[in-house]
């Protein structure tokens, strides 16, 4: 029986193998448009596409990201100032790569850009906390893609969005799963839309990763400012311990599962791009999959009995 399946799963891996290592020819007549370049993935991703042949067309929210970007890259990389909030910049943004590509269009546009904080239980956040993060986060990557969209559709080339495991499950309250679920089913409606077209959609779903998104000090701020807003009837109900010990499990968190190695996901990215054949989704990090992802597909009661085992417990004052 184990040499029947083994006899199975050789031929299987070898041919994904493969199909995996086919990369696209004319590299240096391709286009990639990146958003959220000034650091993190997309910035490395820019500079790994760059040194690959790529012109890559950069995205970034400040001067100083754009300038440092041009800096370490070839004089093939343009950059853009680009705040995927407002569809004013998007739009001039896409206007100025529809005069840079020409006839050969687009051949790829890489979601990129996206916002972790604030992020809490869904009773210390307010609706301006969550359009916020939509804005970013999901809005963006809707309101980016469809500005280009025409020029990817000319070159019969790619779309890829970056989402992450928690676009799969919810451990935590706040808008970031929102937004990421929302990605998640933004992409599944266009890889279904623009397959006639010859357009391959892909979703980029990485674990926790050491980039500002995941910044520890910012996420304790992040917490401490939310408790001291709350009005003191929902403290109460917390209790004095809680934000102590919702600290001190995220410091154990993060030691634990964080991944330092970023090209785990720009691989993943450059993929998307690249290959003759790319995935649907890809999940980087260990964490991802050897965790989030089987813990997506359990039942609901016992993926809601692990998380609130693993939650800081709820010590209410006591009524006098």
């Amino acid at each position: 029986m184990l040499l029947y399946v083994v006899g199975l799963v050789a031929p299987w891996i070898v041919y994904r193998w493969y199909k995996d290592r086919k990369r696209v020819p004319n590299k240096a007549e391709k286009y990639v448009y990146i958003t959220g370049c000034d650091s993190g993935f997309g910035n490395l991703l820019a500079r790994h596409l760059d040194k690959l042949g790529y012109n890559v067309i950069a995205g970034c929210y400040t001067e100083k990201g754009a300038e440092e970007l041009k800096q370490l890259s070839s004089d093939r990389l343009a950059t853009f100032r680009l705040d995927v909030t407002d569809s004013e910049s998007v739009r001039q943004t896409a206007a100025s790569i529809n005069t840079l590509v020409g006839e050969k269009g687009l051949w790829a546009v890489v979601n990129n850009a996206g916002v972790a904080l604030p992020s809490g239980p869904t009773d210390w956040l307010n609706i301006d906390d969550y359009r916020g993060m939509l804005a970013v986060n999901l809005c963006g990557v809707i309101d980016v893609t469809l500005s280009v969209l025409p020029l990817v559709k000319k070159a019969r080339g790619r779309v890829v969005n970056v989402a992450s495991v928690f676009g799969r499950c919810s451990p935590f309250g706040g808008p970031y799963c929102v937004s990421k679920y929302g990605v998640e089913s933004f992409n599944d409606s266009l890889r279904l839309n623009m397959a006639p077209f010859g357009i391959k959609v892909a979703c980029i779903e990485p674990g926790f990763f050491r980039t500002n998104v995941t910044d520890v000090e910012a996420m304790h701020n992040n917490m401490r400012r939310l408790w001291d807003r709350l009005p003191q009837d929902v403290k109460d109900d917390y209790g004095p311990g809680f934000l102590r010990e919702s600290l001190d499990m995220l410091d154990q968190r993060f030691k634990m599962l964080t991944d330092s190695n970023l090209m785990k996901v720009v691989g993943c990215m450059e993929h998307a791009v690249s290959a003759v054949y790319p995935r649907t989704r890809y999940s980087a990090g260990w964490d991802a999959k050897i965790f989030w992802l089987p813990v997506s597909y359990m039942p609901t009661f016992i993926m809601d009995r692990l998380f609130r085992r693993n939650s800081p417990p709820l010590r209410p004052i006591s009524a006098k």
